[in-house]
């Protein structure tokens, strides 16, 4: 079978971003896959307007769609990316967080919600994998949210997350190619998407490094303190990432373990179901709005306060060379 494999970059142009991934690409490529590279930076993206038509749709059981697929090239880069077998997406941080050319492109991804999708008949289910690769200057510290900010954007199009790699205090262009282990971990992950495009979907599992992150089942750093959800569900710990349920428990050796409940992943992000249990909220909050003459009778009445109201703003000036 000739599997497809992308790799997605968001880095500056041969840095290393770009390095780390094509390392991974050519460790596919060597085993037979199909490829094809992206930066993000090569194409224009629009930022997601926040119109909420996509949403309002779903809570109709239609597929609207994105008002923006016309006015710049995300669909084209979905059209091709959802084709895929895998995806390795490697991203820069910044600050603490995924850098914002990546974020942007994501953010635009809910109208391409697979699981409601699947369900009003629009596409077939397909399964696909993915390695996330993240690159900052400094160490975990000081990149606390990055791969888990990567791993925020998979479930959307219903990307089942086998590896994931922090690069740490790589902050020079290339700097990255100064270490091996570190390039050999990109290497690894490569052969790692492979491992799991090769392995019948049902039996997938984490490739990853065993004892990484909080959570067992996506491996995230990130727990919250749970609070109840719109249907009354309640967890004393959830995943931030994943939203798997649970309590903090001793683990007999001084630390503490995240424990999942017995109904823990009832909304677990990472599967169809978990998702579709999220569209039924948005039937009752945004279908519920939508849905209410009154309602909306009422917020254009009070609204008119807020669109007459004027404050002093910044001229725009511009750039001129």
């Amino acid at each position: 079978m000739n599997y497809k494999v992308m790799g997605i970059a968001a880095g500056r142009k041969n840095g290393n971003s770009e390095i780390l991934l094509k390392e991974a690409l050519m460790e596919c490529e060597a085993q037979g896959a199909e490829m094809t590279m992206i930066n993000l930076r090569d194409y224009h993206i629009r930022d997601c307007t926040g119109c909420t038509s996509c949403t309002k749709a779903m809570s109709e059981g239609k597929n609207a769609g994105c008002i923006l697929d016309k006015k710049d090239d995300k669909k084209r880069i979905m059209d091709v990316m959802l084709k895929q077998d895998a995806v390795i997406f490697s991203v820069p941080t910044y600050d603490l967080m995924p850098a914002s050319t990546y974020l942007t492109f994501a953010h635009r991804s809910l109208s391409y919600e697979t699981a409601f999708l699947e369900t009003i008949g629009a596409i077939e289910h397909k399964d696909r994998v993915a390695g996330l690769i993240s690159v900052g200057g400094s160490t975990r510290s000081w990149q606390s949210m990055a791969l888990e900010g990567l791993q925020a954007t998979m479930f959307t199009t219903d990307l089942n997350v086998v590896d994931m790699l922090l690069a740490e205090r790589v902050p020079g262009s290339g700097q990255c190619l100064l270490d091996d282990d570190l390039m050999q971990r990109a290497k690894t992950l490569g052969a790692h998407i492979m491992e799991a495009v090769k392995t019948p979907a049902d039996q997938r599992q984490w490739l990853g490094e065993e004892d990484m992150g909080w959570c067992p089942n996506c491996h995230s750093n990130a727990l919250v303190l749970g609070e109840e959800q719109w249907d009354g569900l309640h967890y004393p710990v959830e995943c931030q990432v994943c939203g798997a349920g649970g309590t903090l428990e001793d683990d007999g050796k001084g630390g503490w373990k995240f424990v999942i409940a017995e109904n823990g992943l009832l909304k677990d992000r990472t599967t169809v179901s978990g998702r579709a249990k999220h569209l039924k909220e948005i039937e009752e909050t945004q279908g519920g709005f939508y849905g209410n003459p009154k309602s909306l009778q009422l917020v254009r009445e009070r609204k008119k306060k807020y669109m007459d109201k004027k404050f002093k703003t910044i001229d725009k000036g511009g750039t001129k060379e």
